[in-house]
């Protein structure tokens, strides 16, 4: 706590913000306690938009919805991004609610602005070709059993990171080949694990004896018998690409995303790939849509005669032969 007071200190003695700003920064250091981050990217903001008020003339504390939405465009035509965009409003709705509770204002114009959508970028996705032979690797010793185990069960049931970390021996069920998951906001679902992630799981567990320690529960461990750790699986990850040749540096995102792709291309059931995923929302699922439609194209565009496009001494006999005819 001594960090937002010390915080609320500098606040205190800011020149060239205006006093109803600095009251609001000083409450969110000192009543609010928030974050000393936080009330820094505040104070970065509203300093902004406190510069484009005396450059347009206005107050910022009785700025109206069409003058916010000014502001807002200007950020964007300097190239911010909708985050950063995104950021700066939310600092200016904290500091108008702030303006309310002090009966400064009635209403806060910034409520109904929304920042602009970036467009987001498609998750990489690895080749079907590569990763069989990623997953037909023979592991030396019990450790790369792990990474091999590790590696198809990301791939055969969409597992993110801190949920294949977060497994529990009490989680696997190897008879009914599923395992029960913990993601997001504690949400659980129940997933199946492929034939070959079964087998090599058996493989590992046969030798995970010999390395975990007594006490402890986890299904994947480091060589110190303990819950493996995030970092570890990553650098673990990086040096089984390294060692396949891998065209993409290896990740655990890669292996989900990958899951995902190539379930809803082969089945093109995007309720059941949430599902799977286990996705709150099926807008976060249908970002794969856009990678299976761009797989889509790229066949199209090699196989239908009228989208191929000609190479050079096609074009040139054709219109050789144009000219003689």
């Amino acid at each position: 706590m001594a960090s937002t007071d010390a915080y609320a200190e500098r606040i205190q003695a800011a020149e060239g913000l205006p006093e109803p700003v600095q009251r609001f920064l000083r409450y969110m250091a000192s009543e609010k306690r928030s974050a000393q981050r936080t009330c820094e990217h505040y104070g970065r903001d509203l300093r902004r938009l406190c510069q484009w008020c005396d450059n347009q003339e206005r107050d910022p504390v009785a700025l109206n919805q069409a003058e916010l939405r000014r502001y807002v465009a200007g950020l964007a035509r300097e190239g911010r991004s909708g985050r950063t965009i995104a950021r700066h409003l939310s600092a200016i709705r904290r500091f108008y609610g702030f303006l309310i509770r002090e009966g400064l204002v009635a209403d806060n114009p910034a409520l109904d602005i929304r920042p602009p959508r970036n467009q987001r970028p498609l998750p990489g996705v690895m080749d079907v070709d590569q990763l069989h032979h990623l997953l037909e690797q023979s592991p030396e010793d019990p450790l790369e059993m792990r990474d091999l185990a590790m590696i198809e069960l990301m791939y055969s049931s969409g597992l993110r990171l801190a949920e294949l970390v977060a497994l529990n021996d009490a989680d696997v069920d190897r008879r009914d080949a599923s395992v029960r998951v913990t993601g997001k906001g504690g949400k659980t679902r129940i997933v199946p694990i492929g034939r070959a992630a079964l087998a090599a799981l058996d493989r590992w567990l046969e030798q995970r004896p010999a390395l975990a320690l007594a006490s402890e529960s986890a299904v994947f461990v480091s060589r110190r018998g303990q819950r493996i750790h995030r970092r570890t699986v990553q650098a673990r990850l990086r040096r089984w690409g390294q060692r396949c040749h891998a065209d993409q540096g290896l990740h655990p995102h890669l292996m989900r995303h990958s899951f995902a792709s190539h379930m809803l291309e082969s089945s093109g059931d995007l309720r059941a790939v949430q599902e799977l995923l286990g996705h709150s929302d099926i807008a976060t699922t249908q970002i794969y849509t856009h990678l299976d439609f761009q797989h889509l194209a790229q066949v199209y565009d090699s196989a239908h005669p009228r989208a191929r496009r000609r190479k050079a001494g096609d074009r040139g006999a054709r219109t050789e032969q144009g000219r003689h005819e």
